[in-house]
């Protein structure tokens, strides 16, 4: 049986977050947050999901780059295989530099950033555009003369190891701190403290800080997140929120030339106020008044079924069809809207319910095509039109509370 095998990362992971959320609590140490904890792991989740869709595109891209621009006929040997592990953390290093240089590429990294907790859930909070943009810097190692085979396959391995990096449970780790990048030194990455700004770029190995210049030992203690948190564990305005920052700033340059220096300027020049005027203008203020908690056992139960149904539907890739694909995947996504704003706590995640509602009526039809089956999603849809309001109060009621 053709399976995916690449879909063993979701429970891979989970065990993993399983295993240090254990070892947390038997050392009284406070380092995970629901919300939080939720939110990293929604934003792993749309990652893997889209590169079910994605994977086999980068391939090929890295495939023609080297099939036609080439340099060098690279062999896997040893030597090769050491060569382009190096050449891929290099790589890295100045692509994640540039992500916190440079306004645009920030506006795609900072969504690694937002969470003012600091475990393994943190380590999942990889977005598809980031994936693309350093995908863009890679593909000089195609052009160089790696094949994509290769390519691919340290990509993996290189996209694994800084995961177990985003822990506050491993403390310094002796001679390992002098060549590669240890749990100490990412705390460091992720500070939000002035002194640790931008600082440890290495994915890998730490040694490219060290060469050049951006290297800070962990001594202080480390506060999380942003210089100015977020504070939304809304799913779109997470990954969104810097992009429309910077769009809006834009619209009050006047000029071409200063929106583009705006763009590609530094996030450190960024005025910080616009946030606020920001969220203002784009977020709605209205939530629902809580009254118990319930709403974080139906935001874990969704999870939990999404976790089930994005492991299934990436290990059999290759034995659904593609109309099931693309509707698994869009429910997912909606789902991952809804825990979003579920946990925000928004009157609006009734139409999100009704939207779900839809399409599992659509794909219910598409394989039971009969006529029953359309009778009885007619008068289910009539019903909840005719009924929307009760609906809504009672919806918003259970997992708000009265």
């Amino acid at each position: 049986m053709n399976l995916n095998y690449m879909a063993i990362a979701v429970p891979f992971f989970l065990f993993f977050v399983g295993l240090e959320y254990w070892f947390s609590k038997r050392l009284n140490r406070s380092v995970y947050n629901f919300n939080s904890s939720i939110a990293n792991m929604n934003v792993g989740i749309a990652e893997r999901l889209i590169d079910m869709f994605t994977a086999a595109g980068f391939f090929f891209f890295y495939d023609y780059l080297h099939n036609r621009f080439a340099i060098f006929d690279i062999k896997p040997t040893l030597l090769m295989w050491i060569a382009l592990i190096l050449s891929t953390d290099l790589i890295w290093y100045w692509y994640h530099r540039m992500g916190h240089k440079v306004n645009l590429f920030w506006g795609f990294h900072v969504v690694h950033h937002t969470s003012e907790e600091f475990n393994y859930t943190a380590g999942t909070r990889i977005t598809f555009f980031q994936a693309l943009i350093r995908t863009l810097f890679w593909s000089v190692l195609p052009v160089i003369g790696f094949p994509a085979s290769m390519i691919t396959t340290m990509l993996i391995v290189h996209g694994l190891y800084p995961f177990f990096t985003h822990t506050q449970l491993i403390g310094k780790l002796g001679i390992l701190e002098y060549i590669l990048v240890t749990p100490s030194h990412h705390r460091v990455h992720h500070a939000s403290n002035e002194a640790y700004l931008d600082k440890n770029f290495g994915d890998m190995f730490i040694i490219w800080d060290k060469l050049f210049g951006t290297f800070a030992e962990e001594k202080e203690e480390v506060r999380y997140g942003l210089t100015k948190q977020l504070n939304s564990y809304s799913f779109l305005w997470q990954h969104f929120h810097y992009l429309v920052e910077l769009w809006y700033l834009a619209k009050q340059k006047t000029g071409t030339w200063n929106k583009i220096k705006l763009v590609f300027g530094s996030p450190s020049d960024f005025d910080p106020q616009v946030r606020a005027i920001v969220e203002q203008k784009f977020l709605s203020r209205h939530k629902v008044r809580v009254r118990s908690q319930k709403f974080r056992i139906y935001v874990l139960c969704q999870f939990t079924v999404m976790i089930i149904a994005l492991f299934l539907i990436l290990l059999l890739e290759h034995h659904t069809d593609q109309f099931l694909q693309i509707m698994s995947a869009s429910m997912i996504l909606l789902t991952l809207l809804n825990c979003g704003a579920i946990l925000e706590q928004r009157r609006w995640v009734f139409f999100l319910e009704l939207i779900r509602g839809l399409f599992l009526a659509v794909t219910t039809f598409h394989y039971f095509p009969h006529p029953t089956t359309l009778v009885f999603l007619t008068l289910l849809t009539i019903a909840s039109l005719v009924y929307f309001s009760t609906l809504e109060k009672q919806y918003l009621n259970s997992i708000y509370g009265r």
